[in-house]
């Protein structure tokens, strides 16, 4: 995690800014470095910096480069080039949340902030106390700009009469992590499976994890999915049970992988790399996709 508070400019991502970006400098090396990227991109000044900085962030971009994982994912032939797939947010998420994490508050709210139900009071007053001891200059301020936006990014807002830009929702709302709970000013993450979140994806998750962590291994406990820094079982919120079942279920038609259960220590079991089968998975997982979309 490198501590970077409210880069965003006080923008969440909006429909359509990330494929923007990505097409933007894909297009035009250093297009963000030009006085005309605004232009270029049909935005404010403002949003241009936001844009560049989300896309940088969700890993589409590095260094304002088109990255692999952009290419692979929002290129000409990408995976889903105009991220009509839900998977793709999820996929977003992970990226955002992968070491480097270049969203200081987001990486502290998902791995570090351990409460369920909470107030907008209580997340601001706990990333006070986490920023004393990585970035103690940062100006409360930021802090506050940063938890707004990640509540407004995730969280769906109430219907709103008059539609503008500004009241559209955030597309990372279709994911339903966080809910409110009660009020306007109290929230809970969503604990569990989650019905847009395909099996293939938590799968995915879990081998790039074990690769960070301990690429020459070939098992790791399910419970350092669930609950180490970084997990899937973090990132997504997820139950044992969610891990479990998704493991079970693309090791039936993916050979590479196994669930094993040897006096009650139960393990992820794969058979080589697990960053060449992470891969490999996610790879087949929207090949797949776009035979049944050809149908």
């Amino acid at each position: 995690m490198n501590p970077v508070f409210a880069r965003h400019e006080t923008f969440h991502p909006r429909f359509g800014w990330i494929k923007k970006g990505f097409d933007a400098a894909q297009q035009s090396s250093g297009v963000f470095l030009q006085e005309d990227a605004p232009v270029r991109l049909g935005v404010g000044k403002n949003m241009a910096n936001s844009i560049r900085y989300w896309c940088n962030a969700f890993k589409v971009l590095k260094e304002d480069i088109p990255s692999e994982f952009g290419d692979r994912l929002l290129g000409d032939n990408g995976w889903d080039s105009f991220l009509e797939d839900p998977t793709s947010l999820w996929l977003l998420h992970w990226k955002l949340l992968q070491p480097p994490c270049n969203a200081t508050a987001w990486y502290f709210a998902f791995n570090i902030f351990h409460k369920v139900e909470f107030s907008q009071e209580e997340l601001f007053d706990a990333l006070c106390d986490y920023r004393d001891s990585v970035a103690p200059r940062i100006a409360p301020s930021s802090l506050k700009k940063d938890i707004s936006c990640i509540l407004r990014m995730y969280v769906e807002q109430a219907a709103k009469v008059n539609i503008s830009e500004d009241s559209l929702d955030c597309p990372f709302t279709e994911l339903g992590i966080i809910h409110t709970a009660g009020d306007s000013r109290h929230y809970t993450f969503r604990i569990g499976s989650k019905g847009n979140l395909p099996a293939e994806i938590i799968v995915f998750a879990c081998l790039e994890y074990a690769s960070w962590v301990g690429r020459e291994q070939r098992t790791i406990s399910v419970s350092r999915l669930l609950y180490d820094t970084c997990s899937p079982g973090m990132v997504f919120k997820l139950s044992e049970n969610a891990i479990c079942s998704a493991i079970e279920q693309v090791a039936k038609h993916f050979n590479s992988i196994n669930l094993t259960d040897s006096a009650g220590l139960i393990q992820f079991e794969y058979f080589d790399e697990p960053e060449k089968l992470a891969d490999e998975l996610l790879e087949k997982y929207y090949s797949s996709r776009r035979n049944r979309a050809k149908r």
